[in-house]
């Protein structure tokens, strides 16, 4: 299989960096106690060195914000995942605890403030891409029972013709979510630097070592960017 990051993503913005990390053989379980305190933890430290007032001037905030408003996506109405969790936490709301490996995945991205997202390999069939629509796409909303269309043009993650996560990272669909029959994953995760230190680096740190550890997974690791825009895994 295939993941693709096409040449007009990249010209929205070269600096944009791809992580992404395949991992098979997970064991999730229910979130531990431990866990939870980590998800907490993190938290409680991002309102502790961030204002909500300052919010989207935060480096890689302002990055998604800008790479949505050059794809034509209005950032203010569809707000990336990343910012639309910080609002959350840094108005004193906890995130909700839903299995380990999600509530553990949340924590990792607040600690890091990097868009990290998990598609279970069992509902993927065909290579996935990063790319602009054609018009012949389909969506299932989270919690929903029926796809809707996508219409031409727009940023999204796709399977083949089925959209994986609207408006590059804004709303991931019903299909791949992870839940405790989880055993397989493809984690994409979005910054504007790879090197050693950088907010998307140690997010790939932190997860592939989770995984291992705490997950007993095997894990394949790989960067995308203008010079490798495409991986077989």
């Amino acid at each position: 299989m295939k993941y693709t990051v096409k040449p007009e993503v990249f010209q929205l913005d070269p600096q944009l960096r791809f992580g992404i990390i395949v991992a098979r053989g997970l064991k999730n379980k229910e979130t531990s106690a431990d866990e939870t305190e980590r998800l907490r933890k993190a938290e409680e430290n991002a309102r502790n060195t961030i204002k909500a007032e300052e919010l989207k001037q935060q480096p890689i905030i302002a990055g998604y914000r800008n790479v949505l408003e050059k794809a034509g996506i209005n950032p203010n109405k569809f707000i990336n995942s990343m910012e639309a969790m910080m609002k959350r936490v840094l108005k004193g709301n906890q995130l909700p605890t839903i299995n380990s490996l999600v509530d553990l995945c949340n924590a990792i991205s607040v600690e890091n403030q990097v868009s990290l997202g998990g598609h279970d390999l069992a509902d993927i069939h065909e290579d996935l891409c990063v790319r602009f629509t054609t018009g012949s796409e389909k969506f299932l909303p989270f919690g929903a029972e029926g796809y809707e269309p996508v219409e031409a043009g727009e940023l999204v993650f796709t399977s083949g013709d089925v959209v994986q996560t609207r408006k590059w990272v804004w709303r991931q669909s019903e299909l791949g979510k992870m839940t405790l029959d989880t055993s397989d994953v493809f984690f994409q995760l979005t910054g504007f630097d790879d090197a050693t230190g950088s907010p998307l680096s140690n997010a790939l740190d932190a997860l592939e070592e989770i995984l291992k550890e705490r997950f007993g997974g095997t894990v394949l690791r790989f960067i995308v960017k203008p010079d490798n825009p495409e991986i077989e895994f």
